[in-house]
């Protein structure tokens, strides 16, 4: 027997500027904040205890904000203490997550947005089904490096009718 399939809550970001990371996801991709940033610190208290759980001892500090997109999946921000980019932000190799999707119909509109707070267009816009569907996509990065990508339209939509045939 199969098992139901979960609802998706959350991602959690790494960021190095917390405030523009709300200005850019906030303002750009259009999502709520739900929570406004908070000081966190490595202590005895209930969410110190928590995050040292995660983050083994001496992560010292964070600051986090939560935001939400329409559909209701929640989008965790953190800038943590001693923040470094990485060498490779698209190691598409090394097993784990490596980008994440937003929808909008209007995909040329965002990216333009995109592009004009600062991210970067990594690759044409593409159509998964020239001539026959209007579905576009094009991976794209923040302001801060992260890699993610923009889809015209539903991923069922997308890539129920066999995409890559």
């Amino acid at each position: 027997m199969q098992p139901t399939p979960r609802s998706f809550s959350h991602i959690g970001l790494s960021v190095p500027d917390l405030d523009k990371a709300i200005e850019f996801y906030g303002n750009v991709l259009g999502f709520y904040v739900i929570m406004d940033p908070t000081i966190i610190v490595e202590d005895d208290s209930d969410i110190g205890q928590m995050c040292s759980d995660v983050f083994g001892t001496g992560w010292g500090r964070m600051r986090i904000a939560h935001l939400a997109t329409a559909d209701r999946i929640g989008f965790e921000l953190f800038e943590f203490e001693g923040h470094e980019a990485p060498k490779e932000n698209l190691n598409f190799r090394q097993h784990g997550t490596f980008h994440f999707a937003i929808q909008d119909p209007n995909l040329e509109d965002l990216l333009a947005k995109i592009v004009a707070a600062g991210g970067k267009q990594r690759m044409p816009v593409r159509e998964y089904f020239p001539d026959e569907k209007p579905y576009r996509m094009v991976y794209v990065e923040d302001p801060f490096g992260i890699v993610f990508e923009l889809y015209s339209h539903s991923y069922e939509l997308t890539y129920s009718n066999g995409a890559y045939s």
